[in-house]
């Protein structure tokens, strides 16, 4: 059964469902994503999972049903890592497995590095631009974000389109973003890009030192989550496992991967 309900995380309430049983799992979803938008891009099978852990997904601040907050800098990722481990004790987890897409990937990341004796294991799924290749990913997100809140949904979508989809997705890639952006609070998507502008990767010897089980589920063709930044992580995290979709049937494991991991923290 799923429990939803609302959290007070420093200064932000927090949007949030619970289920199943076991060790327990955070998952966060990637930026201007949200719990119910997240399932459209990470194929996880959250029913085989919850048989196996209890799972929390929730949506960060800015995003989904949570509430905004002004200050920009709460939208870096290691702000939202500690919103992750304040909701977690607020739900009564005090070890976890810290898991999620993109943005949530980092602050997974984060996560393990502030807090290492409450994280028992990693879930990184399509880990973002970071540390080198970071700089023109917030370019990007900071000029997409200025068209945003002039109301020019036209440009950012016609660049969004100028880009091939990552390689396990066709055309509806972009259908999506352009329905998800035409739908969305413009204000609040362009405050939150310009949050995620602060935002980057742990330094790689603070990950270096993360000693817990570690999956690391990749796909290629995405320039704004490169399969480098998954080699990297996978280089730097001891017997971190490495697996990297190349085509859609490539992520019918994932879910496999994910319970593979929760093997390993029981």
């Amino acid at each position: 059964m799923l429990v939803t309900g609302r959290a007070t995380v420093r200064s932000a309430e927090l949007s949030f469902e619970r289920g199943g049983t076991g060790t327990s799992l955070l998952w966060g979803h990637g930026l201007t994503s949200s719990m119910q938008l997240d399932s459209e891009f990470a194929p996880i099978d959250w029913i085989r999972v919850r048989s196996r852990a209890d799972v929390v997904r929730y949506d960060a601040r800015g995003h989904g049903d949570s509430t905004t907050t002004e200050e920009l800098l709460g939208y870096g990722w290691d702000e939202l890592a500690l919103d992750q481990l304040a909701l977690a004790e607020s739900l009564g987890i005090d070890r976890y497995v810290a898991a999620g897409r993109s943005m949530g990937t980092s602050t997974a990341l984060h996560a393990a590095v502030t807090a290492p004796e409450r994280i028992i294991g990693l879930v990184l799924v399509i880990p973002p631009t970071g540390w080198e290749t970071r700089a023109a990913q917030r370019d990007l997100y900071l000029r997409r974000a200025d068209l945003i809140e002039s109301g020019d949904l036209d440009s950012v979508i016609a660049a969004a389109r100028s880009v091939p989809a990552p390689d396990p997705f066709g055309a509806e890639w972009h259908d999506r973003f352009e329905r998800n952006l035409r739908s969305a609070d413009l204000s609040r998507r362009a405050h939150i890009l310009r949050g995620a502008a602060t935002a980057d990767m742990p330094p790689p010897d603070a990950i270096a030192n993360i000693a817990v089980p570690t999956t690391i589920l990749a796909w290629s063709g995405d320039p704004g989550h490169p399969v480098s930044s998954a080699e990297r992580l996978a280089e730097l995290i001891d017997g971190a496992r490495l697996v990297v979709a190349r085509s859609r049937d490539d992520l019918d494991v994932w879910t496999d991967e994910i319970m593979m991991l929760l093997e390993q923290v029981n």
